[in-house]
């Protein structure tokens, strides 16, 4: 996913904080993931799955507040993860903080 993500997207910086792979775009984030024992974690902060949350349940995922699930048995929806960067890098495109304001994120 990460080979798929630099490819699809060039621009994106790679970065890894706390741990975890994480896409940031002119300093923002824009994207990251984690690993658990049975799913993939993706986070594109609350607003992105605010923004995507009856998308990924329609793609068979389930997701927090701030994270979406895959399975390791799930087919990954790649189209569904490329609106959610694409709708990063959109929407913080004039973002000069790495994380959007706490009243941003509110959906």
């Amino acid at each position: 996913m990460l080979k798929w993500v630099h490819h699809t997207f060039p621009q994106l910086a790679p970065r890894v904080a706390w741990n975890q792979p994480m896409y940031t775009d002119h300093g923002t984030f824009i994207i990251g993931f984690s690993v658990a024992k049975h799913h993939l974690a993706v986070a594109p902060e609350r607003a992105g799955i605010v923004r995507f949350s009856a998308e990924i349940l329609r793609a068979g995922y389930d997701h927090s507040k701030q994270l979406m699930r895959i399975r390791w048995i799930d087919p990954v929806d790649y189209e569904l993860l490329r609106k959610m960067i694409q709708y990063n890098i959109t929407d913080k495109a004039d973002c000069s903080a790495f994380w959007r304001k706490p009243e941003e994120n509110a959906g």
